[in-house]
């Protein structure tokens, strides 16, 4: 049950971290944003509309790996630290 949970949470993680990119090719609301919430626009690629006009803007895609890095480095440890659960066959 634990990797169900596991694999689901990384899953959704991947497609959060996806819609940050600029990778994201799908449209899956119509309209100004998700929820009413014009920052969130159906297109995605959230890191270089955050960065625009900003003089890091050339580098969305850099700042996005590197948070991508530290965001799944993160979770493997948090998941790391979970205690396993053993089977009752386990001695």
């Amino acid at each position: 049950m634990r990797r169900v949970i596991t694999l689901a949470l990384v899953a959704f993680l991947a497609a959060v971290l996806l819609y940050l990119s600029g990778f994201w090719i799908w449209s899956f609301w119509s309209g100004p944003g998700l929820f009413g919430i014009e920052a969130l626009h159906p297109q995605g690629d959230l890191v270089a509309q955050w960065l625009r006009g900003t003089k890091a803007a050339p580098y969305s895609l850099l700042i996005w790996a590197i948070g991508v890095f530290v965001v799944l480095t993160l979770v493997q440890k948090l998941i790391d630290r979970l205690p396993d659960r053993k089977n009752a066959d386990d001695v």
